[in-house]
């Protein structure tokens, strides 16, 4: 199935102005099929006549007239006259007989939908006529809400500029209130009542000023003042962003759009939401993310001591052989300190591969005498992998790294060594290749004794569950490739 944006284009009116009124539209559009009690459709002009379905949208106030996927088909001939009607003359566009041919009755209403002065797309809103009964307080105050924003869809003055994320907008269901013309609460629905009470408001929500009700509410004065300026802002006409505010015992999240249907009475609508749990848990997880950024980083700040101490004591050592071995010490340990580095400055438990190996190449020339005449070079990319696979990998692929600069070219040779990175299906292969002198005489990988291949080896078949190979390159040139696979490791993100 095509996005909607590419749905959009293939009508008539394909601006990209227009594609994007009717993105902000759809985006916001579970607003009015909820105040409307009705099925919503988005249908585009072709160029060949007729119109296309783009978008769909059903009620959750209310049984659905529409359950079949609209999404995709044409309308042509005499179904299609309400839009031709609604497109042409700028206005909507009532059907006169209820549509008996689906599982329930309904009738259809036809808004044009405006931008910029030009009909760009019709929007077709069918009621469900067997749920039809006698209304209440509430279902008349949705309805008359929703006629406002369809006149405003009509005259263009709906969705606003600024597309809306819709998980940062309460719903109709959660609270809804009414204003007038001077900012006071005409109608609040019973979820309205109920959020405004768990703030702490005690007296009449109906008949109050709720720009100043909600800034009484708030316990931080200059989050209640931001609210009812929003509050204010929709009131006058503006389309202010949906706040915060946070009373003693409860946390409200508030939106607010103006209601200038032309010819209709002024005014705004406030939905509401309680989020008191909501945030409760959204602090808690920044504190948790926090806690662990700061553990990763107190923990590279410790490994960075130990080789630093390492360091010093390999500098006072006089047998080589000691020294060698508290050189390499401290290279294992810088490794691991740059993969706890790059989580300390990371919001999610994942690694960046490419990034920390970026860190850790220059290191080996740091580290051995005879890397530096070894041109080392990445090929492929990793991508991100969980820390818990990151950091035994590149201690692996380090190890690597550094035995091949220190064992594959006699001293003073020039030589290079590449790292790839390869995916195999669901597989990550990685292998490191160098041009030097090539495995010794019946070299045997899994009996070999040596510390750095020991350390691989556990590495890569115990924490990762991978395999591990070794032999010359398969173009018959001198030198020697390891290849490491990880199974699985390549579904991740690159």
């Amino acid at each position: 199935m095509s996005s909607l944006s590419e749905r959009l284009t293939r009508g008539a009116a394909s601006a990209p102005a227009q594609v994007d009124h009717a993105r902000r539209l759809v985006a916001d559009w579970q607003l009015l099929a909820d105040l409307s009690f009705a099925d919503l459709t988005l249908w585009v002009p072709l160029s060949s006549g007729g119109w296309w379905c783009v978008a769909q949208v059903r009620p959750l106030t209310a049984p659905t007239s529409q359950p079949e996927d609209l999404v995709g088909t044409e309308a042509q001939g005499l179904p299609a006259e309400p839009f031709d009607v609604a497109h042409r003359e700028g206005r909507p566009v009532t059907e006169g007989e209820p549509d008996w041919s689906g599982v329930a009755p309904r009738r259809r209403e036809v808004i044009p939908v405006r931008h910029d002065g030009v009909v760009v797309a019709v929007l077709a809103r069918d009621t469900n006529l067997a749920a039809t009964r006698s209304p209440s307080t509430l279902e008349l105050t949705y309805l008359d809400i929703a006629a406002d924003l369809c006149l405003m869809v009509s005259a263009g003055t709906f969705p606003p500029e600024k597309l809306l994320d819709a998980e940062l907008s309460p719903r109709v269901g959660d609270g809804l209130v009414r204003l007038d013309g001077s900012g006071c609460a005409a109608y609040a629905s019973p979820n309205a009542l109920s959020a405004y009470r768990r703030m702490g408001v005690t007296g009449d929500v109906v008949g109050a000023d709720l720009a100043r009700l909600t800034r009484d509410a708030a316990a931080d004065r200059v989050a209640g003042e931001a609210v009812a300026a929003g509050i204010r802002a929709a009131v006058a006409g503006r389309f202010p962003d949906p706040m915060d505010v946070e009373g003693p015992a409860a946390t409200m999240l508030v939106r607010a759009l103006p209601l200038q249907a032309p010819g209709g009475e002024e005014g705004a609508l406030v939905l509401v939401r309680d989020v008191t749990d909501v945030r409760s848990r959204d602090r808690a997880l920044l504190t948790k993310d926090a806690t662990i950024r700061e553990i990763h980083h107190r923990v590279k700040n410790n490994l960075q001591t130990v080789a630093a101490l390492l360091r010093l004591q390999a500098r006072r050592m006089t047998e080589p052989a000691a020294r060698a071995a508290l050189e390499e010490s401290v290279r294992r340990v810088s490794s691991i300190a740059v993969v706890h580095e790059t989580l300390a400055g990371s919001r999610e438990d994942v690694v960046d591969v490419d990034a920390v190996l970026d860190q850790v190449l220059p290191m080996l020339g740091d580290l051995t005498s005879i890397g530096p005449a070894a041109c080392t070079r990445r090929v492929g990319q990793f991508g991100e992998l969980p820390a818990v696979a990151a950091t035994p990998l590149v201690l692996a692929v380090t190890e690597l790294l550094h035995n091949a600069a220190e064992h594959a070219f006699p001293e003073g040779q020039p030589g290079s060594i590449e790292l790839v990175a390869e995916r195999d299906g669901d597989d990550l292969v990685v292998r490191v290749r160098d041009d030097g002198r090539g495995l010794p005489e019946g070299f045997d990988v899994a009996a070999s004794d040596g510390l750095g291949l020991q350390i691989v080896r556990t590495l890569v078949t115990s924490e990762l569950g991978g395999s591990l190979g070794m032999g010359g390159w398969s173009s018959g040139s001198p030198g020697t490739e390891v290849v490491l696979t990880l199974p699985g490791a390549g579904r991740l993100r690159r």
